[in-house]
């Protein structure tokens, strides 16, 4: 009786396990291997022209499909098959700008899902897959492409990016033309380069030289091989090669000395201005004399002395500026005592301070090389509040209060000699006014006046004459007020005016740029990359403010960059090139 009750147990626990299975969900099956039976059997079937229900005719080959397949992949084939063209009904569908052989891979792939893309067919089938609308397929050609990207292929890849509009590819190829322009300038493909297209390499700032020989070397090279072409294009293209940035040495010899470019008249503005940097170290202002961002030389900008917040103190500390870092170093201090409403410049890439409260005729220089100050010769008058700029290479102390008045006197220094030397006096005497160097003449902007008045006069002095004239008056009398030189432009800010001023000499006039977070005056102003850069000042609560401003000319925009290190009015500013 027990063994029957344990039989009937077993056979009531087997039916039970047989009903939980039956009520478990089944787990579905994977269709990706049924798919691709079936997608093989249709590509078996397109090969043997069975079941097929449409011919393309490429070349002279017939190809049998099917166009539900041919649809299910390409929108181009989607849209013949499913509207009113012509094609709808065909039988046989002609295709041009494929070749047979490129239309035997996509259809493989099409089908198959699997294609062989080689370097010498990846060019054919993205041009096919681009034309029938196979976006999967091209994505596999740029990928394709993006994995063979070098600095030999780098030009053929772009044109070809640019020409399908790939932009991800194109810029890549861009990217690595910036960054190895010295191994690209040496491939056969570089002297593809259209004209243009080089050009916007050369002007490019973050175009990766150590030097700008490099630069020089890939633009003859590309000129030669051209050469009726090469030679019409060399002066544009020269125009964008920074030759003061030259070894003069080689500048010398290999620039001034090759026969194609003395062949060309045109060029030898630029092979000038070169020359005069090289020989005078004027402070050029043009794209030409500023370092391309990954050289082996930057710009810096150095403020000099100036006064506390309070306007009590009087500073010794000289601070350079790197804007493309973020950085602040500190320079060898004034030597042995501190002084304000100085006047400062550059020459030669070293930096001058003349005049000030104390011994306000001594002349210091600051070797930037090896950031040690030198005594060179005294000005032949007291001054502070003065002005000085490099013109012509030569430097000329203007205006400014020896004491007990005004000064209209103006000198001359020549670093060859160590000499300060008179020239003409201006026409009036001011102090505290803007001096700037500009088409090889000097402004003078604004100022005070003897009787504690303010004025708008522009005094102008050409050196080749020796003497001043009067150009067309600043938008305001103010004094206080610092300008500085971009490619041929005056730019003009301080006098606790609201605004940034510009002064246009072609045409002797003026023109107001942009408006200020609020008034400033007696405060630095420096070029870097063809930006104004506006360094501490007094606001008109009296205050000294350790803000740095920033005006682009281009887009006429006022930015603020990392302070001072600390608040500060009546100093010197100045940009210099330093060797990395």
């Amino acid at each position: 009786m027990d063994a029957e009750r344990g039989k009937e147990s077993e056979v009531l626990q087997v039916t039970d396990n047989d009903n939980r299975d039956q009520e478990r969900p089944r787990r579905p099956c994977d269709g990706t291997c049924h798919a691709k039976e079936i997608l093989q059997s249709l590509n078996r079937d397109r090969e043997c022209g069975l079941f097929t229900d449409v011919i393309l005719q490429v070349d002279s080959r017939r190809f049998f499909c099917h166009k539900v397949i041919l649809s299910s992949k390409s929108s181009y084939f989607r849209a013949m098959f499913t509207l009113c063209f012509k094609e709808s009904s065909d039988h046989v569908v002609s295709l041009e700008k494929i070749s047979a052989p490129v239309m035997g891979l996509i259809l493989d792939f099409v089908y198959e899902g699997r294609i062989f893309i080689k370097e010498d067919n990846v060019e054919d089938i993205l041009q096919a897959s681009d034309l029938l609308h196979i976006c999967s397929l091209r994505d596999e050609c740029v990928k394709f492409l993006d994995g063979q990207l070098d600095p030999s292929n780098c030009v053929g890849i772009m044109k070809f990016a640019d020409m399908f509009s790939i932009t991800s590819l194109s810029e890549k190829s861009k990217k690595l033309m910036l960054e190895g322009f010295e191994e690209v300038s040496c491939h056969e493909e570089f002297l593809e380069l259209t004209k243009e297209e080089l050009t916007e390499y050369l002007s490019n700032d973050d175009l990766v030289v150590s030097k700008e020989e490099i630069v020089y070397e890939a633009v003859m090279r590309w000129v030669k091989e051209k050469k009726t072409k090469g030679r019409e294009a060399l002066k544009d293209l020269l125009e964008h090669v920074r030759l003061p940035l030259m070894d003069p040495a080689y500048f010398l010899e290999k620039v001034e000395m090759d026969k194609t470019i003395q062949e060309c008249p045109e060029c030898f503005p630029l092979l000038h201005e070169a020359r005069i940097y090289h020989i005078l170290g004027d402070p050029v202002t043009s794209r030409r004399v500023r370092p391309r961002r990954f050289m082996e030389v930057s710009e810096l900008i150095v403020v000099i002395g100036g006064s506390d917040q309070k306007g009590i103190l009087k500073l010794p500390y000289i601070d350079s500026y790197d804007p493309r870092t973020g950085q602040w170093t500190s320079l060898s201090m004034f030597p042995g005592y501190t002084k304000s409403e100085t006047a400062t410049c550059a020459l030669k890439n070293n930096i001058y301070v003349s005049g000030g409260h104390i011994n306000s005729r001594h002349v210091w220089m600051l070797n930037a090389q090896v950031n040690s100050w030198v005594k060179m010769a005294s000005l032949n008058t007291n001054r502070r509040g003065h002005g000085m700029a490099a013109l012509k290479g030569q430097i000329y102390a203007v205006g400014g209060f020896d004491g007990q008045k005004r000064l209209s006197t103006v000198e001359r220094y020549n670093s060859f000699t160590n000499t300060w030397t008179p020239v003409t006096s201006m026409l009036a005497a001011v102090s505290s006014a803007a001096v700037v160097s500009c088409a090889n003449k000097l402004y003078v902007i604004g100022g005070a006046l003897e009787d504690y008045g303010k004025t708008d006069k522009v005094q102008c002095y050409n050196p080749e004459e020796d003497n001043w004239t009067y150009a067309s008056p600043a938008p305001s009398c103010t004094d206080g007020i610092s300008g500085v030189e971009i490619e041929g432009t005056i730019y003009v800010v301080g006098g606790l005016m609201s605004a940034i001023f510009s002064y246009h000499p072609s045409n002797d006039t003026w023109r107001e740029e942009a408006l200020l977070p609020g008034p400033l005056e007696r405060c630095g102003a420096a070029v870097y990359r063809g930006k104004l850069y506006i360094m501490g000042g007094r606001s008109d609560n009296g205050e000294a403010t350790d803000k740095c401003l920033v005006f682009d000319p281009k887009t006429k925009t006022v930015s603020e960059e990392r302070p001072l290190l600390r608040s500060t009015s009546h100093h010197g500013c100045v940009t210099i090139l330093q060797k990395l």
